[in-house]
C-alpha cells in the first residue's frame, strides 16, 4: 500500500510533463465573457474542479503516505485522483458550448464529481474521511448552475452513491449502525442543500436578470435624454452643489458665449450666470429672471433642484427667439385684421374714386380742381396699400418654377425701363450666364419691383447707379441689388423689414416687409448687406439642386 507512494513520486516528472500539455489549451480556450450568468456560472464550476482535482494529485504526489488520503487503498486513490485531474482539465480546455448543452455536460460532470468522491472515500476509510462533504460541495456548486429539477437528481445520485458504498463497506469490514446514521444524514444534507442552494441561486438569477433588463432600460433613457437635451431649443445646465458644469448642451454654449468642456467651473463658462446661480437657495430653486448673459445675448433664466445631492438644473430662454415669436403672432393677427379692412375699404375706396372724377369733369373753379386732384392722389394712395396688404395675404399662393436669371433680368430691366422712363442708363444689369432659381415668377416680380424702386429714389443719377446681378453660389443663388446711395442710417436697419416702417413720406411702409415674406414663402432670404456706399441688399435662393416639395407645384 505504501510502495504506490513511492512509484507515484517517481513517475512525477512524467505527470508534470503530462500537466503542461493539459494547461497549455486550459489556457488558450478559457474565456470569462460568457453572455449568459448561467453559462458564466458554468465556468467557473469546472475552473473549481480543475482546481480541486490538482489540490489532491499535488497533495498524492508530494505528501504520499504523510496524510490521511487513501489510507485503506492509497494505489486506487492516487489513480482515481490522477484520472479525475485529468478529466477536468479536458473539460475545462474545451471551448465555451451552445446553452443546449449545458444540461448534458453539467450532468456528466457532477455525476463524475460524485463517482469520484465516492472511491476516494472509500479508499480512505469510508464517512470518517470527511470526502463525502466535497460531494456537497459539488451539489452546491452544481445548484448555481442547474435549472428545474435536475438538481433532485444529483442529490439522489449522490444518495446512492453514499449509501452504496456504506453497504460494501459493511460487507467487508462490517460495520455499526451508527455508520448508517450518519451517512443518512449527510444524505439528507445533499437534498437539504442542493434545494436551499437552487432556491437561493434561482432569486439571485432573477434579480440580475431584472437588474440587467433595468439597466438596458435606463440607458435607452439616458440616450434619449441626451438627445432631446442635445436638440432642445432652450439651454440646459446641469451645475453640481460646487458650481461646476456636469453637462450642458451646444444651445446653452451658444448662449453663453462659452467654449468650455462637461466639469468648468460656472464662473469660467458664464460670470453673469454663475452670479445667478450664486444667489439661488439650492433647495427651492429661483424664479425666472432676465440676465444678460453677453454684449449681445440676453436670455430668460430659471433654476431648478435635480436631486437630493444639490445639483441644480439652469434652463435658458433665448430673449431673441420669444421676441421673434411674439412678433410673428403679432404680425399674424395684424395681417388678418388688415386684410380683412382692406376688403372693407376697397368698395367704398372705388365710390370715392368715381365720385371725385365726376367732379372734375363739372368743376370750373381752380380751389376745386385742387381739391379733387388730393382726393384723387390719395384714393391711389390708398388702393397702392390695399393691393399691398392683399398681396400679403397671397404668400402662400405659389407656383414654383426654375428661373433663367439672365434671361428673367433683362426682361425685367426692359420692362421696368419702358415703364419708368427716368430709370434709363442708371439701372445696370450684371447676370452670369448659368444663373438659375427656384422662385414663384410673380413673386419674384414683385419682390424685385420694391428693390429697384427703392434704390433708384436714393440713387444718383449717374450711369449704372443701380446694379441688379446675379451669381451662382455652391449651395445657392444669389441676386444682389445694390445703388450708390447715401445707404440705410444706422437706428433704421433694425426695423428695416418691419410693416408700415417707412423714411419716405409718400410710402407705406409694407414694400420691404412683404418682400421679404414673399422671399420667405419661397425659401429664400432677403437681407440687407453692410457696403462700402449705398445700399446693398441681397436675396439668397434655392438653385437648381434643389426640388419643391409636395404641394408645391413647379413649371
Amino acid at each position: 500500500m505504501r510502495g504506490g507512494a513511492g512509484t507515484a513520486v517517481k513517475n512525477t516528472s512524467a505527470w508534470v510533463q503530462a500537466a503542461r500539455l493539459v494547461a497549455v489549451p486550459v489556457a488558450r480556450n478559457w474565456r470569462l465573457g460568457g453572455s449568459d450568468a448561467v453559462e458564466i456560472s458554468h465556468r467557473f464550476f469546472r475552473l473549481y474542479r480543475f482546481a480541486i482535482a490538482s489540490v489532491f494529485l499535488f497533495v498524492v504526489l508530494f505528501y504520499g503516505g504523510g496524510i490521511d488520503l487513501g489510507i485503506t487503498r492509497f494505489g486506487l486513490f492516487i489513480w482515481v485522483a490522477f484520472f479525475y485531474w485529468l478529466s477536468a482539465s479536458l473539460l475545462v480546455a474545451l471551448p465555451p458550448q451552445r446553452p443546449q448543452g449545458l444540461a448534458s455536460q453539467l450532468t456528466l460532470e457532477v455525476l463524475l464529481d460524485i463517482v469520484v468522491f465516492t472511491i476516494m472515500m472509500h479508499a480512505s476509510g469510508g464517512n470518517r474521511s470527511g470526502l463525502s462533504f466535497m460531494i456537497l460541495v459539488t451539489l452546491a456548486a452544481a445548484a448555481l448552475v442547474t435549472q428545474g429539477r435536475l438538481i433532485l437528481f444529483f442529490a439522489a445520485s449522490a444518495t446512492l452513491a453514499v449509501l452504496f458504498e456504506q453497504w460494501v463497506r459493511a460487507l467487508s469490514h462490517g460495520s455499526d449502525a451508527a455508520e448508517f446514521v450518519q451517512a443518512g444524514i449527510i444524505c439528507i444534507g445533499f437534498f437539504a442543500t442542493a434545494l436551499a442552494v437552487r432556491l437561493l441561486a434561482r432569486r439571485v438569477i432573477e434579480n440580475e436578470r431584472l437588474a440587467r433588463d433595468r439597466g438596458v432600460v435606463l440607458a435607452n433613457q439616458l440616450r434619449i435624454n441626451e438627445r432631446v437635451i442635445r436638440d432642445m431649443q432652450d439651454g440646459v445646465l446641469v451645475v453640481d452643489r460646487g458650481g461646476r458644469v456636469r453637462q450642458f448642451n451646444p444651445q446653452a454654449a451658444r448662449l453663453c458665449g462659452a467654449s468650455a468642456t462637461q466639469f468648468t467651473d460656472l464662473r469660467g463658462f458664464n460670470r453673469p450666470l454663475a452670479d445667478v446661480f450664486a444667489r439661488c437657495d439650492s433647495g427651492s430653486g429661483e424664479p425666472a429672471s432676465e440676465v444678460r448673459l453677453t454684449e449681445t445675448q440676453s436670455a430668460r433664466v430659471r433654476l431648478v433642484p435635480a436631486g437630493a445631492e444639490g445639483d441644480m438644473l439652469i434652463y435658458l430662454e433665448d430673449l431673441s427667439q420669444i421676441q421673434e415669436q411674439a412678433r410673428q403672432i403679432k404680425l399674424a393677427a395684424l395681417g388678418r385684421l388688415t386684410a380683412n379692412i382692406a376688403h372693407e375699404i376697397r368698395n367704398p375706396l372705388a365710390a370715392i374714386s368715381h365720385a371725385a372724377e365726376l367732379l372734375r369733369e363739372d368743376v370750373q373753379d381752380p380751389l376745386q380742381t385742387k381739391l379733387t386732384r388730393i382726393i384723387g392722389d390719395n384714393v391711389l394712395r390708398l388702393d397702392r396699400l390695399v393691393h399691398d396688404v392683399l398681396e400679403l395675404g397671397r404668400r402662400d399662393r405659389i407656383q414654383f418654377e426654375l428661373i433663367d436669371l439672365p434671361t428673367y433680368l433683362a426682361l425685367f430691366v426692359e420692362d421696368y425701363r419702358r415703364q419708368d422712363e427716368a430709370a434709363g442708363e442708371r439701372l445696370q444689369l450684371q447676370a452670369e450666364g448659368g444663373a438659375r432659381m427656384w422662385f414663384d415668377r410673380g413673386h419674384l416680380d414683385q419682390v424685385l419691383w420694391n428693390l429697384v424702386n427703392n434704390a433708384l429714389r436714393y440713387a444718383s443719377g449717374a450711369s449704372g447707379a443701380v446694379r441688379i446681378a446675379a451669381e451662382s453660389m455652391q449651395a445657392y443663388t444669389r441676386i444682389v441689388v445694390a445703388d450708390d446711395g447715401p445707404g440705410v442710417p444706422e437706428d433704421a436697419r433694425s426695423r428695416l423689414f418691419e410693416p408700415f416702417f417707412t423714411t419716405y413720406g409718400k410710402g407705406t411702409g409694407l414694400g420691404l416687409y412683404i418682400a421679404r415674406e414673399l422671399c420667405d414663402a419661397n425659401r429664400a432670404t432677403l437681407e440687407l448687406v453692410p457696403a462700402a456706399s449705398g445700399a446693398n441688399f441681397h436675396i439668397n435662393g434655392k438653385n437648381e439642386t434643389w426640388r419643391p416639395s409636395v404641394g408645391h407645384e413647379a413649371n
